[in-house]
Protein backbone atom coordinates (compact mmCIF):
# COMPACT_ATOMS: atom_id res chain seq x y z
CA UNK A 1 0.00 0.00 0.00
CA UNK A 2 2.79 2.01 0.73
CA UNK A 3 4.73 2.05 -2.56
CA UNK A 4 1.11 2.73 -4.39
CA UNK A 5 0.55 5.65 -2.57
CA UNK A 6 4.44 6.95 -3.70
CA UNK A 7 3.82 6.07 -6.89
CA UNK A 8 0.89 8.24 -6.54
CA UNK A 9 2.37 10.79 -5.16
CA UNK A 10 5.06 11.14 -7.97
CA UNK A 11 2.73 10.92 -10.82
CA UNK A 12 0.87 14.02 -9.53
CA UNK A 13 3.96 15.80 -8.87
CA UNK A 14 5.33 14.91 -12.66
CA UNK A 15 1.77 16.53 -13.62
CA UNK A 16 2.26 19.29 -11.91
CA UNK A 17 5.68 20.21 -13.13
CA UNK A 18 4.19 19.44 -16.47
CA UNK A 19 2.05 21.77 -16.11
CA UNK A 20 4.44 24.57 -14.41
CA UNK A 21 6.17 24.17 -17.40
CA UNK A 22 3.54 25.10 -19.69
CA UNK A 23 2.81 28.12 -17.44
CA UNK A 24 6.02 29.38 -17.14
CA UNK A 25 6.46 29.15 -21.35
CA UNK A 26 2.73 30.99 -21.84
CA UNK A 27 3.65 33.65 -19.23
CA UNK A 28 6.81 34.34 -21.02
CA UNK A 29 5.34 34.62 -24.38
CA UNK A 30 2.55 37.04 -23.26
CA UNK A 31 5.85 38.96 -21.26
CA UNK A 32 7.81 39.62 -24.87
CA UNK A 33 4.46 40.78 -26.24
CA UNK A 34 4.16 43.44 -23.52
CA UNK A 35 6.87 45.20 -22.06
CA UNK A 36 5.31 47.92 -20.59
CA UNK A 37 3.12 45.16 -18.50
CA UNK A 38 6.16 43.79 -17.14
CA UNK A 39 7.57 47.15 -15.73
CA UNK A 40 4.17 47.96 -13.93
CA UNK A 41 3.78 44.74 -12.33
CA UNK A 42 7.84 45.50 -10.96
CA UNK A 43 6.27 48.65 -9.76
CA UNK A 44 3.79 46.99 -7.89
CA UNK A 45 6.08 44.20 -6.62
CA UNK A 46 8.79 47.27 -4.93
CA UNK A 47 5.60 48.77 -3.92
CA UNK A 48 4.22 45.52 -1.88
CA UNK A 49 7.55 45.27 -0.30
CA UNK A 50 7.74 48.35 1.21
CA UNK A 51 4.85 47.85 2.17
CA UNK A 52 5.41 44.63 4.03
CA UNK A 53 8.70 45.74 5.46
CA UNK A 54 7.15 48.55 7.47
CA UNK A 55 4.59 47.13 10.00
CA UNK A 56 1.43 48.40 10.33
CA UNK A 57 0.18 51.13 13.61
CA UNK A 58 -1.34 49.84 16.86
CA UNK A 59 -0.54 45.86 15.34
CA UNK A 60 0.42 43.14 18.05
CA UNK A 61 1.04 39.50 17.46
CA UNK A 62 -1.49 37.83 19.12
CA UNK A 63 -0.80 35.74 22.32
CA UNK A 64 0.16 32.60 22.96
CA UNK A 65 -2.86 30.54 24.79
CA UNK A 66 -4.30 27.21 25.64
CA UNK A 67 -6.12 27.07 22.60
CA UNK A 68 -3.14 26.79 20.21
CA UNK A 69 -1.56 23.68 22.64
CA UNK A 70 -3.83 22.06 24.27
CA UNK A 71 -2.69 18.95 25.45
CA UNK A 72 0.54 20.58 26.87
CA UNK A 73 4.49 19.51 27.14
CA UNK A 74 5.50 15.92 26.75
CA UNK A 75 8.74 16.27 28.88
CA UNK A 76 9.87 18.48 31.69
CA UNK A 77 12.32 21.18 31.57
CA UNK A 78 14.20 23.07 34.28
CA UNK A 79 17.13 25.85 33.85
CA UNK A 80 19.36 26.91 37.32
CA UNK A 81 21.66 29.69 38.02
CA UNK A 82 23.77 30.82 40.23
CA UNK A 83 23.83 34.11 41.87
CA UNK A 84 26.31 36.31 44.31
CA UNK A 85 25.95 36.79 48.23
CA UNK A 86 25.12 40.13 47.88
CA UNK A 87 22.07 39.01 46.22
CA UNK A 88 20.68 36.64 49.04
CA UNK A 89 18.88 39.41 51.38
CA UNK A 90 17.40 41.17 48.16
CA UNK A 91 16.16 37.48 46.55
CA UNK A 92 14.71 36.24 49.63
CA UNK A 93 12.41 39.14 50.24
CA UNK A 94 11.43 39.12 46.51
CA UNK A 95 11.14 35.66 45.89
CA UNK A 96 7.50 35.02 46.60
CA UNK A 97 6.53 37.72 44.40
CA UNK A 98 8.85 35.18 41.58
CA UNK A 99 6.98 32.64 42.10
CA UNK A 100 3.40 34.17 41.86
CA UNK A 101 4.54 35.90 38.39
CA UNK A 102 5.86 32.10 37.03
CA UNK A 103 3.17 30.67 38.21
CA UNK A 104 0.23 32.22 36.13
CA UNK A 105 2.38 30.94 33.32
CA UNK A 106 2.40 27.47 35.55
CA UNK A 107 5.92 27.27 36.14
CA UNK A 108 7.49 26.08 39.48
CA UNK A 109 10.29 28.44 40.68
CA UNK A 110 12.90 26.90 43.67
CA UNK A 111 15.42 29.19 45.79
CA UNK A 112 18.64 27.47 47.16
CA UNK A 113 19.99 29.64 49.57
CA UNK A 114 22.87 26.93 50.59
CA UNK A 115 24.04 26.10 47.59
CA UNK A 116 23.41 29.80 46.26
CA UNK A 117 21.31 28.95 42.83
CA UNK A 118 17.79 29.70 41.58
CA UNK A 119 15.93 27.11 39.87
CA UNK A 120 13.07 27.19 37.44
CA UNK A 121 11.15 23.97 35.52
CA UNK A 122 7.80 23.28 33.81
CA UNK A 123 5.03 21.79 35.37
CA UNK A 124 2.52 19.74 33.93
CA UNK A 125 0.01 22.43 33.36
CA UNK A 126 2.66 24.16 31.57
CA UNK A 127 1.11 25.14 27.70
CA UNK A 128 3.35 27.42 26.44
CA UNK A 129 6.56 26.34 25.31
CA UNK A 130 8.57 29.43 25.32
CA UNK A 131 7.44 29.97 29.15
CA UNK A 132 10.76 28.40 30.44
CA UNK A 133 12.88 30.43 28.50
CA UNK A 134 11.73 33.91 29.66
CA UNK A 135 11.80 32.17 33.12
CA UNK A 136 16.02 31.38 32.54
CA UNK A 137 15.91 34.88 31.85
CA UNK A 138 14.14 36.06 34.45
CA UNK A 139 16.58 34.21 37.37
CA UNK A 140 19.61 35.68 34.95
CA UNK A 141 18.44 39.20 35.59
CA UNK A 142 17.69 38.68 39.03
CA UNK A 143 21.36 37.13 39.72
CA UNK A 144 22.42 40.66 38.02
CA UNK A 145 21.07 43.34 40.17
CA UNK A 146 18.20 43.99 38.08
CA UNK A 147 15.42 44.71 40.42
CA UNK A 148 12.56 42.54 40.24
CA UNK A 149 9.94 45.34 38.62
CA UNK A 150 12.17 45.60 35.40
CA UNK A 151 13.05 41.84 35.39
CA UNK A 152 9.59 40.52 35.45
CA UNK A 153 8.57 42.20 32.30
CA UNK A 154 10.63 39.82 30.79
CA UNK A 155 7.57 37.53 30.78
CA UNK A 156 5.82 39.62 27.89
CA UNK A 157 5.63 38.55 24.74
CA UNK A 158 7.01 42.19 22.69
CA UNK A 159 10.43 41.97 25.18
CA UNK A 160 13.73 40.23 25.14
CA UNK A 161 17.04 40.35 27.04
CA UNK A 162 20.39 40.34 26.80
CA UNK A 163 23.41 40.23 29.10
CA UNK A 164 26.54 41.66 27.46
CA UNK A 165 30.35 40.36 29.02
CA UNK A 166 31.89 43.35 29.18
CA UNK A 167 34.97 42.07 31.67
CA UNK A 168 37.48 40.46 29.24
CA UNK A 169 37.43 43.47 26.37
CA UNK A 170 40.11 45.52 28.29
CA UNK A 171 42.98 44.41 30.01
CA UNK A 172 44.45 47.17 32.53
CA UNK A 173 41.65 47.41 34.56
CA UNK A 174 41.76 51.15 35.78
CA UNK A 175 41.23 51.68 32.01
CA UNK A 176 38.62 49.59 32.51
CA UNK A 177 37.12 51.18 35.26
CA UNK A 178 37.44 54.73 33.53
CA UNK A 179 35.37 53.40 30.20
CA UNK A 180 32.78 51.52 32.19
CA UNK A 181 32.04 54.79 34.29
CA UNK A 182 32.19 56.57 30.78
CA UNK A 183 28.83 54.58 29.71
CA UNK A 184 27.25 55.38 33.03
CA UNK A 185 28.21 59.30 32.41
CA UNK A 186 27.84 61.79 35.47
CA UNK A 187 24.94 61.33 36.84
CA UNK A 188 23.63 58.71 34.77
CA UNK A 189 22.81 60.86 32.16
CA UNK A 190 24.75 58.61 29.60
CA UNK A 191 22.68 55.67 30.09
CA UNK A 192 19.10 57.63 30.79
CA UNK A 193 19.81 59.00 27.20
CA UNK A 194 20.87 55.36 26.01
CA UNK A 195 17.67 53.83 27.72
CA UNK A 196 14.75 56.96 26.19
CA UNK A 197 16.64 56.34 22.94
CA UNK A 198 16.35 52.69 22.82
CA UNK A 199 13.38 51.96 24.43
CA UNK A 200 15.67 49.47 26.96
CA UNK A 201 16.02 49.28 30.60
CA UNK A 202 19.88 49.14 30.97
CA UNK A 203 21.86 48.08 34.25
CA UNK A 204 25.34 47.55 34.49
CA UNK A 205 26.84 46.28 37.22
CA UNK A 206 30.37 44.77 37.69
CA UNK A 207 32.15 42.77 34.33
CA UNK A 208 28.48 42.70 32.70
CA UNK A 209 25.67 44.83 31.49
CA UNK A 210 22.07 43.57 31.30
CA UNK A 211 19.53 44.81 28.94
CA UNK A 212 16.18 44.44 28.60
CA UNK A 213 13.66 45.84 25.92
CA UNK A 214 12.76 45.10 22.33
CA UNK A 215 15.16 43.59 19.92
CA UNK A 216 15.69 46.61 17.88
CA UNK A 217 16.68 48.31 20.97
CA UNK A 218 19.10 45.60 22.07
CA UNK A 219 21.08 45.62 19.25
CA UNK A 220 21.52 49.20 19.34
CA UNK A 221 22.34 48.78 23.41
CA UNK A 222 24.65 45.40 22.48
CA UNK A 223 26.54 48.60 19.55
CA UNK A 224 27.01 51.15 22.01
CA UNK A 225 28.36 49.13 25.08
CA UNK A 226 30.89 47.64 22.81
CA UNK A 227 32.12 50.87 20.84
CA UNK A 228 32.54 52.22 24.11
CA UNK A 229 34.55 49.55 25.39
CA UNK A 230 36.54 49.85 22.23
CA UNK A 231 37.26 53.50 23.39
CA UNK A 232 34.81 55.08 20.94
CA UNK A 233 33.14 57.77 23.18
CA UNK A 234 29.38 56.86 23.39
CA UNK A 235 27.82 60.52 22.89
CA UNK A 236 28.98 59.90 19.28
CA UNK A 237 26.39 56.42 19.06
CA UNK A 238 23.57 58.25 20.97
CA UNK A 239 23.78 61.25 18.06
CA UNK A 240 23.21 58.74 15.79
CA UNK A 241 20.72 57.44 17.19
CA UNK A 242 18.80 60.99 17.83
CA UNK A 243 18.86 61.05 13.91
CA UNK A 244 17.72 58.33 13.01
CA UNK A 245 15.01 58.76 15.43
CA UNK A 246 13.81 62.01 13.35
CA UNK A 247 14.24 60.22 10.69
CA UNK A 248 12.48 56.92 11.15
CA UNK A 249 8.89 59.60 11.71
CA UNK A 250 9.56 60.83 8.25
CA UNK A 251 7.61 58.05 5.81
CA UNK A 252 9.15 59.33 2.67
CA UNK A 253 12.26 58.58 4.25
CA UNK A 254 11.67 55.35 5.77
CA UNK A 255 12.31 53.33 2.48
CA UNK A 256 15.29 55.32 1.54
CA UNK A 257 19.03 55.45 2.88
CA UNK A 258 20.02 57.58 5.61
CA UNK A 259 23.91 57.53 5.04
CA UNK A 260 23.59 61.37 3.82
CA UNK A 261 22.42 62.04 6.80
CA UNK A 262 24.26 60.03 9.53
CA UNK A 263 27.63 61.58 10.90
CA UNK A 264 30.85 60.14 9.92
CA UNK A 265 33.18 60.20 12.96
CA UNK A 266 36.88 60.29 12.08
CA UNK A 267 39.38 59.04 14.34
CA UNK A 268 41.83 62.00 15.50
CA UNK A 269 45.67 60.70 13.91
CA UNK A 270 48.01 60.72 17.26
CA UNK A 271 50.75 62.09 17.94
CA UNK A 272 53.66 60.45 16.30
CA UNK A 273 56.29 58.33 18.47
CA UNK A 274 59.12 60.49 19.93
CA UNK A 275 62.35 59.24 18.30
CA UNK A 276 65.12 57.75 20.66
CA UNK A 277 68.20 60.58 20.40
CA UNK A 278 70.65 57.17 20.12
CA UNK A 279 69.73 55.37 17.54
CA UNK A 280 71.61 52.06 17.39
CA UNK A 281 71.96 51.50 13.57
CA UNK A 282 72.12 47.82 12.78
CA UNK A 283 74.89 46.14 11.31
CA UNK A 284 74.39 44.04 7.90
CA UNK A 285 74.37 40.31 8.38
CA UNK A 286 77.22 38.66 7.07
CA UNK A 287 77.83 34.70 7.46
CA UNK A 288 81.31 35.22 8.70
CA UNK A 289 81.97 35.95 12.01
CA UNK A 290 84.32 38.38 13.03
CA UNK A 291 87.89 38.72 12.96
CA UNK A 292 89.87 37.57 15.83
CA UNK A 293 91.39 40.13 17.76
CA UNK A 294 94.96 40.94 17.84
CA UNK A 295 96.36 40.04 21.34
CA UNK A 296 99.12 41.81 23.45
CA UNK A 297 101.92 39.65 22.18
CA UNK A 298 100.72 40.36 18.38
CA UNK A 299 100.65 44.18 19.29
CA UNK A 300 104.25 44.62 20.60
CA UNK A 301 105.38 42.33 17.72
CA UNK A 302 103.89 44.83 15.03
CA UNK A 303 105.08 47.84 17.76
CA UNK A 304 108.75 46.09 18.03
CA UNK A 305 108.31 46.44 22.00
CA UNK A 306 108.56 42.43 21.89
CA UNK A 307 112.33 42.91 21.00
CA UNK A 308 113.23 45.37 23.46
CA UNK A 309 115.04 45.10 26.81
CA UNK A 310 113.30 45.07 30.25
CA UNK A 311 115.47 48.72 30.85
CA UNK A 312 113.76 50.22 27.83
CA UNK A 313 110.77 48.87 28.31
CA UNK A 314 110.44 50.41 32.24
CA UNK A 315 111.54 53.57 31.01
CA UNK A 316 108.79 53.71 27.99
CA UNK A 317 106.49 53.09 30.30
CA UNK A 318 107.45 55.75 32.43
CA UNK A 319 107.96 58.28 29.82
CA UNK A 320 104.50 58.15 28.99
CA UNK A 321 103.14 58.22 32.88
CA UNK A 322 105.08 61.62 33.04
CA UNK A 323 103.49 62.70 30.10
CA UNK A 324 99.98 62.11 30.65
CA UNK A 325 100.60 63.52 34.60
CA UNK A 326 102.02 66.71 32.76
CA UNK A 327 98.98 66.92 31.11
CA UNK A 328 96.46 66.03 33.96
CA UNK A 329 98.54 68.89 35.96
CA UNK A 330 98.20 71.50 33.39
CA UNK A 331 94.17 70.93 33.13
CA UNK A 332 93.67 71.18 36.83
CA UNK A 333 96.04 74.19 36.93
CA UNK A 334 93.89 75.63 34.05
CA UNK A 335 90.57 75.26 36.31
CA UNK A 336 91.71 76.77 39.54
CA UNK A 337 92.50 80.00 37.41
CA UNK A 338 89.47 80.43 36.19
CA UNK A 339 88.20 81.52 39.72
CA UNK A 340 90.45 84.24 39.46
CA UNK A 341 89.91 85.30 35.90
CA UNK A 342 86.92 88.49 36.01
CA UNK A 343 83.85 87.81 34.01
CA UNK A 344 83.15 90.33 31.39
CA UNK A 345 80.85 92.89 32.12
CA UNK A 346 77.94 94.20 30.50
CA UNK A 347 78.00 97.82 29.09
CA UNK A 348 76.31 99.97 31.14
CA UNK A 349 72.57 101.21 29.41
CA UNK A 350 70.62 103.93 30.57
CA UNK A 351 66.75 103.00 30.32
CA UNK A 352 65.12 105.38 28.59
CA UNK A 353 61.82 106.12 30.17
CA UNK A 354 58.38 105.77 27.95
CA UNK A 355 57.06 109.11 27.60
CA UNK A 356 54.14 109.45 29.99
CA UNK A 357 50.63 110.08 29.14
CA UNK A 358 51.09 113.58 31.63
CA UNK A 359 54.41 114.38 30.68
CA UNK A 360 52.31 114.71 26.65
CA UNK A 361 49.99 116.70 27.69
CA UNK A 362 50.78 120.61 27.33
CA UNK A 363 50.57 122.36 30.14
CA UNK A 364 51.34 125.64 29.00
CA UNK A 365 48.96 125.23 26.62
CA UNK A 366 46.46 124.78 29.52
CA UNK A 367 47.43 127.39 31.64
CA UNK A 368 46.80 130.08 28.49
CA UNK A 369 43.23 128.38 28.28
CA UNK A 370 42.32 129.42 31.85
CA UNK A 371 43.73 132.81 31.85
CA UNK A 372 41.28 133.52 29.18
CA UNK A 373 38.59 132.15 30.36
CA UNK A 374 38.71 134.43 33.78
CA UNK A 375 38.90 137.45 31.50
CA UNK A 376 35.84 136.46 29.88
CA UNK A 377 34.05 136.79 33.07
CA UNK A 378 32.36 139.58 33.76
CA UNK A 379 33.76 142.07 36.66
CA UNK A 380 36.86 139.88 37.24
CA UNK A 381 40.20 141.60 37.66
CA UNK A 382 42.78 141.04 34.82
CA UNK A 383 44.89 138.13 35.06
CA UNK A 384 47.82 139.98 34.75
CA UNK A 385 47.60 143.64 35.65
CA UNK A 386 50.09 145.92 33.48
CA UNK A 387 52.29 147.82 35.62
CA UNK A 388 51.94 152.06 36.23
CA UNK A 389 55.02 153.64 34.39
CA UNK A 390 56.13 157.21 35.12
CA UNK A 391 54.55 158.92 32.36
CA UNK A 392 50.99 157.42 33.23
CA UNK A 393 51.47 158.85 36.46
CA UNK A 394 52.32 162.53 35.90
CA UNK A 395 49.38 162.42 32.44
CA UNK A 396 46.60 161.34 35.30
CA UNK A 397 48.02 164.40 37.52
CA UNK A 398 48.14 167.31 34.90
CA UNK A 399 44.58 166.02 34.65
CA UNK A 400 43.75 166.53 38.49
CA UNK A 401 45.36 169.75 38.04
CA UNK A 402 43.26 170.60 34.94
Amino acid sequence: MAIIHIRQTLTNTRKTTSGCFNMASSIGESVKDSPPEKKAKKSKKQVDDSELLTVPEGWKEPSFTREDNPKGLLEESSFATLFPKYREAYLKECWPLVQKALGEVFINANLDLIEGSMTVNTTKKTFDPYAILRARDLIKLLARSVPFEQAVRILQDDMACDIIKIGTLVRNRERFVKRRQRLIGPKGSTLKALELLTSCYVMVQGNTVSALGPHSGLKEVRKVVLDTMKNIHPIYNIKTLMIKRELSSDPELRTQSWERFLPKFRHKSLAKRKQPKKKVVKKEYTPFPPPQPESKVDKELASGEFFLRESEKRRKKMNEIKVKQAEALSKRQEERNKAFIAPKEKPAVKKVKKDTAESKIDIQAIKDKVKKAKSKKLGAPPVNPTPQTASDGKTKKKKNKG
